[in-house]
């Protein structure tokens, strides 16, 4: 099957010409190209050229549309059950994180209403998320456990996750996030419970393949830096790539810890040290920064511009959840990136696509529109890239192509 893209008004192709990543000045290049086709054959970019002629093919006029990669959102919790706007009004009225949390609310609210849902309910509600997600424009998207903190429902939120990856048009990138918060019955027995992740959760998903990565959230008042190592390492042992949840509430050394396990990124960041910013930049570890989640509790962004101008590979992601971030599309989180975190607009696009890509190990086949990757492009009726983020609120993508599928959304 081969499907030809004609007469674009420009390419944004967001390549990293052979690096895994963009990183510094680099994520300043966008990789413009003007009076272009693209060539697909077999889901797979094949050319990308002037005047491309393929009798064989199928045509697309993208005639005053502008053409990109496919958004990547590298960090999610969409499998959940229930909302809490009353935390939004509680932190409306100036209550904190850890407060809520202590009035009943934040993570174990969630859990306790995942367990109560069965898989189908589960299932078709996330589904929804997804094919949201998908309108606006996001082609792969990571998804984390994390609301279950028990045998059973942990799995339960995996298998969820991995029927999506079976059935979605949307690619699925699992991780398993058991080490979300100590659930209330192990409240005395952390240590029951960390066995519990490393003793038979871990073992059991990497023996039924359903998990790409483990996370932790390594943080005041979750999980300690020895806990994470601990976790980490038996997770490495069996195959699980490592991530982490690092220095979201205060500054941990979780950053210095996750280069050592050599993670693939770590998320969120709003309170990283000087020191742990050139840490990352001299290494191959990926920040994923999630400008949603300060918007939503009122607190301090992470220093994305800080850390750009220091050299480090930065992506961006929505955080989806329904504690602290309901934001489900990139585009919002593009034009929060920059002006929260003070990001250019190029830097969001690319942190949003190619650096999104390699936050979860797929920067080789996706992120970039380059010959020999897969073919996951946005078509937008967008009058430029930058117009994308300036007008979140209206959805510009007339068109998704997934694996070199032409999906229409106008």
């Amino acid at each position: 099957m081969k499907l030809l893209i004609k007469n674009p008004k420009s390419v944004i192709t967001c390549s990293s010409y052979g690096k895994p990543s963009k990183r510094g000045k680099e994520m300043s290049d966008v990789g413009m190209r003007y009076q272009v086709d693209i060539l697909i054959e077999d889901g797979i970019i094949k050319d990308i050229s002037h005047d491309i002629m393929d009798d064989d093919a199928d045509i697309f006029d993208a005639s005053d549309k502008i053409v990109l990669p496919g958004f990547i959102d590298p960090h999610t919790h969409l499998i959940f059950a229930g909302t809490r706007e009353n935390e939004f009004a509680m932190r409306s009225r100036g209550m904190t994180y850890s407060q809520i949390a202590e009035a009943g609310g934040g993570i174990l609210n969630t859990v306790g209403k995942v367990r109560e849902t069965n898989k189908p309910k589960l299932r078709q509600q996330a589904s929804k998320y997804v094919d949201r997600m998908l309108s606006h424009g996001s082609t792969t998207i990571e998804i984390k456990s994390g609301y279950g903190l028990d045998f059973k429902n942990e799995i339960k939120i995996l298998e969820v996750a991995n029927e999506l990856r079976d059935q979605s048009i949307p690619d699925i990138v699992v991780t398993f996030l058991g080490a979300h918060a100590i659930p209330p019955e192990f409240s005395d027995r952390r240590i029951d419970y960390i066995d519990l992740i490393t003793k038979e959760l871990i073992p059991y998903i990497s023996k039924k393949k359903l998990a790409d990565f483990c996370d932790v959230f390594c943080d005041k008042g979750f999980f300690t830096i020895d806990e994470t190592r601990e976790i980490l390492q038996v997770a490495s042992l069996h195959g699980l790539r490592p991530k982490l949840h690092a220095d979201e509430l205060e500054p941990t050394g979780a950053v210095a810890l996750g280069i050592e396990l050599n993670a693939v990124s770590v998320d969120h960041l709003e309170k990283i040290s000087i020191e742990e910013i050139q840490l990352l930049a001299n290494s191959d570890t990926l920040a994923v920064l999630l400008p949603s989640v300060p918007a939503y509790l009122r607190t301090t962004p992470a220093p994305a511009r800080e850390m750009i101008d220091a050299g480090c590979a930065v992506a961006i992601a929505s955080d989806f959840n329904p504690g602290t971030s309901m934001v489900d599309n990139m585009p919002t989180i593009m034009w929060l990136a920059i002006c929260l975190n003070k990001m250019t607009v190029e830097e969001a696009l690319n942190a949003a696509t190619i650096n999104s890509a390699a936050a979860v190990g797929k920067s080789s086949v996706l992120g970039s529109i380059e010959v020999g990757k897969q073919a996951d492009l946005i078509i937008s009726n967008a009058p430029d890239y930058s117009y994308i983020p300036y007008h979140f609120t209206h959805n510009t993508i007339s068109h998704v192509i997934k694996n070199g599928k032409l999906l229409e959304f106008s």
